[in-house]
């Protein structure tokens, strides 16, 4: 039996160890929340995770539409990038995948030489979605950092400007006075 066969079967079991790991990189009460409330619209981080894991698990079992990946990866990681995660915290829910594989995966299974092909080939699936989550973050954080500092440059100028120290003239921009 191959690889993608025997995770077929165990796929519902992978992904909700998946989505406990990912709840549980929260607090504890937040954890506790996401894994206990089942309502998408009461709690929509734990629907949208579950949700999207689901379908990248789907992908890494199948064709590994890039862009499809991408799209069901952002809302995750987006989340976790405006909780301040740091980048190791808010991408390693991704790796932990290849541990979670390995053990719902039976012992005589890793005597098959195939299947050991197989897994490493999928280890660098898992690895290749570990590095987008990681782009996905930091294009996150430069866009908050980026909102940061135009806020604190309009607060400025907004001072100067009040202070009269400046002025803005049409069309060229703030002007000394």
């Amino acid at each position: 039996m191959r690889l993608e066969e025997l995770l077929a079967q165990k796929k519902t079991a992978v992904i909700d160890k998946w989505f406990d790991i990912v709840a549980e990189s929260y607090p504890a009460d937040t954890a506790k929340f996401i894994k206990g409330q089942k309502d998408p619209f009461a709690n929509p981080v734990g629907g949208t995770t579950h949700k999207s894991l689901t379908v990248i698990m789907d992908e890494l079992l199948g064709e590994m539409n890039r862009d499809k990946i991408n799209s069901f990866l952002d809302p995750i990681i987006r989340i976790r990038a405006v909780q301040d995660f740091t980048p190791s915290r808010a991408t390693s829910f991704v790796f932990s995948l290849k541990k979670i594989i390995r053990e719902h995966l039976n012992k005589c299974d890793f005597n098959d030489h195939l299947i050991l092909a197989e897994l490493d080939q999928l280890d660098q699936k898992i690895d290749l979605i570990g590095l987008m989550a990681f782009d996905i973050y930091v294009r996150c954080r430069e866009k908050i950092y980026q909102i940061k500092a135009n806020e604190e440059k309009s607060r400025f100028f907004s001072a100067f400007e009040r202070a009269g120290l400046i002025k803005e003239l049409p069309g060229n921009g703030p002007e000394p006075t």
